[in-house]
């Protein structure tokens, strides 16, 4: 009997309640004293199951979490519940009805998508990962509008639903897939997929994918949740060649409007760094108009201007100082400005944070945010704090 189907029984969900918050220090301990009322193959599901559970928690919050059902793969390479949740807001806007998951892994987008009305054909080739899908769906309660079905995505008729959605593997043996062709199964065959459905389509893509190979019919979003990138989409059905950055919680959505680079300037009081998702979406442009501001180098993804004006897309910073690149001054201003908290920040340099920080060991009551840059190609440090 494989782990979840253990877990699955009365036997198994008693225990899986009453081991919930075992801590990892305490398992030793707990798991002996278990064993001697329980199978060992199952007292180790069980606590298998908890750990990854707790790990879920970030991601589906601690309800959905504590509820589901996850492997180490599932937990890893899921989508982050709000971010499933958009999605299917938006395909939900676009009058979907029914949408074929395909590479659902263990259903995290699947249950998003139920939660906004919308019935949907789970599919995953993997026979566990499909079985784990199920019991997510029947844990829920969202078994009536979701099917799980093991097979080769390749091979699904989607024809009888009105949008696709596509989640491709990019992770290998060796790690994360770079190469787009890479993907199990590969984009040309996803996009392809896509082009297929009769309402809309999404595409599930690495948010480093090359800008080059979006296809011209398609809009690409980046969507980043509480400043950190989680995705991009491929949004087939939509406007093509649209370039959009959603920010979670909101959504706040940046539309592109293809303007030229920004123009270069000195270091203003004021720097602004862009939202990660504006970045990887080339909307620096977009944010630099915005604010009335200038690029401090070529190369380098900040903004900076004279005036402190709001911006859901960018954070700003009053800088103080702009140093050369020269760590012993750097160690003499922060010591004569008592500064004890300091954030690093680095785009364009090679030096890590915290080999910075050892190096100038602040000390004192103050805090400050230091910049390890290139302004008009030379290496810099800008020393400031948030506006």
């Amino acid at each position: 009997m494989t782990d979840l189907a253990l877990l699955l029984t009365p036997e198994g969900r008693a225990l899986l309640d009453e081991v919930r918050d075992t801590a990892p220090a305490d398992e030793l301990a707990v798991a002996t004293r278990l064993r001697r009322e329980h199978p060992a193959d199952l007292v180790s599901a069980a606590l298998g199951q908890a750990r990854l559970r707790q790990r879920a928690v970030a991601k589906f919050g601690a309800a959905d979490a504590g509820r589901m059902f996850f492997t180490p793969n599932g937990v890893e390479q899921s989508t982050r519940a709000s971010v499933a949740t958009y999605r299917a807001e938006r395909m939900k806007a676009l009058g979907v009805t029914s949408v074929a998951d395909l590479c659902c892994g263990i259903g995290g987008d699947a249950i998003a998508l139920a939660r906004a009305g919308i019935e949907v054909l789970a599919v995953d080739r993997d026979p566990a990962t499909a079985a784990v899908a199920r019991a997510n769906a029947e844990a829920l309660g969202l078994a009536d509008l979701i099917e799980v079905r093991e097979a080769d995505v390749t091979e699904v008729d989607t024809a009888a639903h009105d949008a696709v959605f596509v989640d491709p593997a990019r992770r290998g043996g060796r790690g994360r897939i770079f190469d787009p062709e890479a993907y199990s199964p590969p984009l040309s065959w996803a996009v392809g997929a896509a082009r297929k459905a009769s309402r809309a389509a999404a595409l599930k893509v690495a948010p480093g994918i090359p800008h080059e190979a979006v296809p011209e019919d398609a809009e690409a979003e980046w969507i980043s949740d509480g400043g950190d990138v989680k995705e991009a989409v491929l949004w087939f059905g939509m406007a093509p060649g649209a370039v959009r950055a959603t920010l979670l919680p909101g959504p706040r959505t940046l539309l592109g409007r293809g303007l030229p680079d920004p123009q270069v300037r000195p270091v203003g009081r004021y720097l602004y760094e862009p939202d990660g998702a504006v970045i990887r979406a080339h909307l620096v442009a977009e944010v630099a108009e915005d604010l009335d501001a200038g690029l401090i180098d070529p190369t380098i993804a900040y903004v900076t201007s004279d005036a402190l004006l709001p911006s859901p897309y960018a954070t700003a910073y009053e800088i103080t100082d702009q140093l050369p690149f020269n760590v012993k001054k750097l160690k003499a201003l922060l010591r004569e400005r008592e500064v004890g908290t300091l954030t690093v920040k680095k785009r364009g340099s090679a030096v890590e944070p915290e080999e910075l920080r050892k190096k100038v060991k602040p000390s004192g009551p103050h805090s400050a945010t230091v910049f390890l840059t290139r302004v008009a190609g030379a290496p810099t440090m800008l020393v400031g704090h948030p506006a």
